[in-house]
């Protein structure tokens, strides 16, 4: 196997490492395909095979070490910007109709939604401000 073989089936090979990359959506195939196009660069410079191999497994190694790591830390944080009704949580409300443990309705973010306070024996009349703690299927909870 002359050198220019063995850059050739070192790119085969991170062709290949690619394809459980996008199936799988494993980024650590993504870091052997790039170990294998470092190897393909040092097969292309004509050194030997256990130099390709070591320059294989050092690149590799090395960006599981450094960017896996990275990776799942930006995996675990919670989104910067809130949706849904995560949104709605900490938001303020006018009362429309009386609230207390038992129901009643308020304006929220522009919609209409039942809602009850969190503290049952507490009631809030119209027009007064509340601010909504929590939101349990279409019903917000309101202090």
């Amino acid at each position: 196997m002359n050198d220019i073989d063995a850059w050739v089936w070192w790119l085969v090979g991170a062709a290949a490492l690619g394809i459980p990359l996008v199936v799988t959506a494993m980024p650590e195939f993504g870091m052997l395909a790039v170990g294998a196009v470092a190897a393909a660069v040092v097969a292309g410079l004509g050194l030997s095979a256990v130099i390709q191999v070591l320059a294989f497994v050092v690149v590799s190694v090395a960006l599981i070490a450094v960017v896996r790591p990275i990776a799942t830390r930006h995996d675990r944080q919670r989104p910067q910007l809130a949706t849904g009704i995560d949104a709605l949580k900490g938001r303020q409300a006018v009362v429309l109709e009386r609230v207390d443990g038992s129901g009643g309705r308020i304006k929220l973010a522009g919609e209409i939604w039942s809602a009850r306070s969190l503290d049952t024996g507490r009631a809030y009349d119209v027009g007064q401000e509340v601010d909504v703690v929590d939101i349990e299927g279409a019903t917000a909870i309101v202090i």
